[in-house]
């Protein structure tokens, strides 16, 4: 019997994906399951010292899950939290995870724990990961260890940062890594332990509603490119993230076409490698990190592509200027001061103009 007298309270949000999938009579799988369902399934959940309130938020594929949703859901987790609220686990599939997650902690300014978690095998497999990823992040959330951390993800029995987490093989059991510093833990024996924690947290204010919904593209650079992503995009976005080769670098005959597009919007300069930083001052060939930094894209440090886009779409959508915008990639991307951003979990969370004062 659980220990009444030490129990947790920990709000699940189901928003469907692999972890929720059963059967369909046409053929393939897809997402059924009430998050009530999901917990049924889990061995040993009510030896725990856990109680659940229990929300079915969507009942979705991860890949239709869109801004407006993890908006609204980090709403209703702040909600959660009012009413006493210990710890929040989200369950949702893991082609997105990586982003929602992600755009999660940009908003998510509380300090308890936030535990996203999936299943790479469904319910319908041998071998279903669902039932034991789940209890790993509910033990997660549930744990005051944990706390100042921001979102995290967790599958696998592995503690991951949001902002550091990428999904990096197609079907694999132990597809969620964090390249750039590794896991921030482990459930050991069912129980998470940190062994390193983040030095600090970056959070950037809802979107103002005064703003029209910011586009923000991603383009990957590659071989021989000849720039065709590029053309016409200053027409049709607000913003842009280049997936550059290698440290930040593109082929010379497209610094022309970034520099005209860095004039009329921001432009953030990622690597398409997976890990490590973009540079800064390191090669000065045409098309080198050196020089596109020198023509007005902004380096995203060790933000991934991905990450980078989130990002930019965040700070777009609240109203930054183009040096809160700046500020906010050097302080994610590892690259600025200690606390050059004014967006800080320390400080809140105030409004652009604010910040800007």
């Amino acid at each position: 019997m659980p220990d009444t007298a030490n129990t947790a309270r920990v709000a699940m949000f189901g928003l469907g994906g692999t972890i929720a999938m059963t059967s369909t009579a046409s053929g393939g799988v897809t997402p059924t399951l009430t998050a009530a369902d999901l917990l049924d399934a889990v061995p040993g959940l009510a030896d725990s010292s856990v109680t659940l309130d229990v929300h079915d938020f969507r009942r979705a594929p991860g890949a239709s899950l869109d801004f407006a949703d993890i908006l609204a859901l980090v709403e209703a987790i702040n909600e959660a939290f009012t009413g006493g609220a210990d710890g929040v686990v989200v369950t949702q599939g893991t082609d997105t995870l990586e982003e929602t997650s992600f755009l999660a902690d940009l908003h998510y300014a509380g300090d308890k724990p936030v535990v996203f978690t999936g299943a790479m095998r469904n319910p319908t497999m041998a071998g279903a990961d669902g039932p034991a990823n789940l209890l790993a992040a509910l033990r997660t959330a549930a744990s005051p260890d944990v706390r100042g951390q921001g979102v995290l993800v967790v599958l696998a029995d592995e503690i991951h940062a949001a902002r550091r987490v990428r999904k990096t093989h197609s079907t694999s059991g132990s597809t969620f890594q964090s390249p750039n510093g590794g896991p921030l833990g482990y459930v050991v024996e069912g129980t998470p332990r940190l062994l390193n924690r983040l030095p600090s947290r970056l959070l950037v204010p809802k979107p103002n509603p005064a703003i029209a919904s910011a586009r923000v593209g991603l383009a990957t650079i590659t071989m021989g490119d000849q720039g065709e992503l590029l053309q016409n995009l200053g027409e049709r976005v607000d913003g842009l993230v280049i997936a550059a080769m290698g440290a930040g670098h593109v082929p010379d005959r497209l610094v022309e076409p970034l520099e005209k597009l860095a004039v009329r919007m921001p432009v953030v300069l990622a690597s398409r490698t997976g890990a490590g930083p973009v540079l800064t001052a390191t090669y000065g060939f045409p098309g080198s990190e050196r020089d596109l930094v020198s023509r007005g894209l902004i380096p995203a440090g060790f933000l991934d592509p991905l990450k980078a886009r989130l990002l930019l779409h965040a700070a777009l959508a609240a109203g930054a200027d183009r040096p809160t915008i700046g500020a906010a990639f050097a302080f994610a991307g590892g690259s600025g001061e200690p606390n050059p951003w004014p967006w800080t979990a320390s400080k809140g969370a105030p409004d652009v103009a604010a910040a800007d004062a």
